[in-house]
C-alpha cells in the first residue's frame, strides 16, 4: 500500500510552494493538474505517474481534491513511520538497546525484563525482537498510535478539505490529550517557526522523498530477513527471522488478548509461509 501511495502522489523536492498554496493557513484544494505541474517542477524522472489511477478513486465520496488530500496525508504518514522503522531496524540489528528495564521495578511485583533481554544477543533479528516485547508494551504503543491519529483528525482545516499535507496539530493545545504535554511532536523547541513558507515547503518535500526511500528500504530489510532475494541486501548477512512481519502480535501474545489465537490459526495460509 505504501508503494501504491508513493506512485499515486508526486510532491517531493519542490523548489517553491505547491501550486495553489500562496498563503499560510489558507485552505487549498489540490487537483491532478497541480500534481502534474509539481512533477515537472520537481524533475521527477517519469513525470507525473499514477498507474493505478488512485487519484480517480473518489475515496469516501470526497471528490478529486479530497481524495488527493487523503492520499497525500497517507503517504507522508507512511513515510514518517518508515523512516523511524528503518533507523530502528538498523539500531536493533546492531544490538544497541536502552540500558534500563522494560518491565518490572518499583511499580511491579514481577521480575524485571531488561531491554537487553530481547536484544540482538538473544533475538538476532529485529522482527523476533518485536515478537518478544510483552503484550502490555505493544498495547501501550497501539494506544499511543490511536491518540496521535485522533489528534491528527482534529486538524483544522482537515487534510481532505484543503489542509496542508503533513501538518500535525499542536499536542499541547489538543483537547483529546488526557494530561498536559510540554512539547509539540514537531519542532518542540520552536527552531523552525520563523522559517518562510517556501523553506517549509522544500523541507516537507525533502521529507516526502526520504520517506519514499525509507518505505522501500524497510520492506527490503524485512523481505531479506524472511529469506527473500533482495538485490543489494543479500550480502549483508541479515539474521533470518521466524516471525510473521505482517502481524502486530506475536506467538507469545496468544491468550493474552482476544482473537490473537484466531489470527495465528490463519498465518500458515499466507503465500510467503507456503
Amino acid at each position: 500500500m505504501a508503494l501504491a501511495l508513493s506512485l499515486a502522489t508526486t510532491s517531493f523536492h519542490a523548489p517553491a510552494l505547491p501550486v495553489g498554496r500562496t498563503r499560510a493557513g489558507l485552505p487549498t484544494m489540490e487537483t491532478v493538474k497541480d500534481l502534474e505541474v509539481l512533477a515537472d517542477q520537481q524533475q521527477i524522472p517519469m513525470g507525473y505517474w499514477d498507474p493505478l489511477g488512485m487519484t480517480q478513486l473518489n475515496l469516501y465520496d470526497l471528490g478529486e481534491s479530497g481524495t488527493i488530500g487523503w492520499l497525500r496525508q497517507a503517504e507522508i504518514k507512511h513515510g514518517r513511520v518508515a523512516m523511524a522503522a528503518f533507523v530502528g531496524f538498523c539500531v536493533h540489528a546492531n544490538g544497541i538497546v536502552f540500558p534500563w528495564a522494560l518491565t518490572g521495578g518499583k511499580l511491579s511485583d514481577g521480575p524485571s525484563l531488561m531491554f537487553s533481554d530481547i536484544g540482538a544477543s538473544v533475538y538476532p533479528s529485529p522482527l523476533d525482537q518485536w515478537d518478544a516485547v510483552p503484550a502490555a508494551g505493544k498495547m501501550q504503543i497501539l494506544g499511543t498510535i490511536f491518540l496521535l491519529e485522533w489528534i491528527n483528525e482534529e486538524a483544522k482545516p482537515h487534510y481532505t478539505q484543503g489542509g496542508k499535507p503533513g501538518a500535525f496539530p499542536s499536542i499541547k493545545e489538543a483537547s483529546s490529550v488526557p494530561h498536559p504535554v510540554p512539547f509539540d511532536l514537531f519542532d518542540p523547541f520552536g527552531l523552525f517557526k520563523n522559517d518562510s513558507e517556501e523553506k517549509k515547503a522544500r523541507g516537507l518535500n525533502v521529507e516526502i522523498n526520504n520517506g519514499r526511500a525509507a518505505m522501500l528500504g524497510i520492506f527490503g530489510l524485512i523481505s531479506a530477513s524472511k529469506g527473500l532475494i533482495v538485490p543489494g541486501l543479500d550480502s549483508l548477512g541479515l539474521p533470518q527471522s521466524t516471525a510473521e512481519p505482517m502481524a502486530f502480535f506475536g506467538p507469545g501474545d496468544v491468550g493474552a488478548w482476544p482473537l490473537v489465537d484466531k489470527m495465528y490459526e490463519n498465518i500458515g495460509a499466507f503465500p510467503w509461509n507456503a
